[in-house]
């Protein structure tokens, strides 16, 4: 109070949370989900083509064999992930009932304990779309080639190229290494498809 009689009334500033205060824990929710189904769908369509095109010449058989691993894999990364992500959150919602019933912890607003338990429906369409994302790359690709060699280098290729792209895309909504991450993922998605090849290539060599 000034001397004059005059009141002042201090109003402190109020913090910025949306620059200090991100929860890249809530944010893991949906991008652990939508970067395993990318590169799940990715790896697992083009490693099945290229197992396929390891004895069948035809781009018929490729893409009808990717088509259909891309919906049966995106159906399951669904349902997988609703199922993982729904026992995660009966656990994580007893916990919180046991923690309230023994004083533990007292909950003055359950809108914020809701919102930190996990989405299991967010999880399983993220899952899903993205391995849809991931699975098409190849499909696509093998789509515009008609030259078996041909078709079989540029579709390894351009899987390469967008393992690279989702490893770069999820380190950095991450906030984790960006190296590691691409090399990580490039080296897994070059192994299924060299093993995938090499294994359908000497059964249906035995077999013929």
């Amino acid at each position: 109070m000034h001397a004059n009689g005059a009141t002042v009334v201090v109003v402190e500033p109020k913090p910025n949370q949306d620059s200090n205060t991100t929860n890249y824990t809530q944010r893991a929710q949906w991008l652990r989900a939508a970067v395993l189904g990318a590169n799940d769908g990715l790896v697992s369509v083009a490693s099945l083509m290229m197992g396929v095109g390891a004895v069948k010449h035809d781009i018929t058989a490729m893409v009808l064999s990717g088509f259909a691993g891309l919906v049966a894999g995106a159906c399951s990364m669904a349902i997988g992930e609703f199922v993982s992500v729904y026992t995660q959150y009966d656990i994580e919602k007893a916990q919180i009932k046991r923690e309230r019933e023994s004083n533990e912890v007292v909950a003055n607003n359950d809108d914020d304990e809701k919102e930190k338990l996990p989405n299991p429906f967010q999880a399983a369409v993220a899952s899903a779309m993205a391995f849809f994302v991931g699975g098409l790359v190849p499909m696509v690709t093998a789509l515009f080639i008609r030259n078996h060699k041909v078709r079989m280098v540029v579709v390894a290729a351009a899987v390469s190229l967008a393992l690279l792209v989702f490893g770069t895309f999820g380190a950095v909504l991450g906030r984790t290494p960006v190296t590691r991450s691409c090399v990580r993922v490039l080296i897994g998605g070059w192994m299924a498809m060299a093993i995938t090849f090499g294994f359908t290539k000497l059964i249906g060599s035995l077999a013929l």
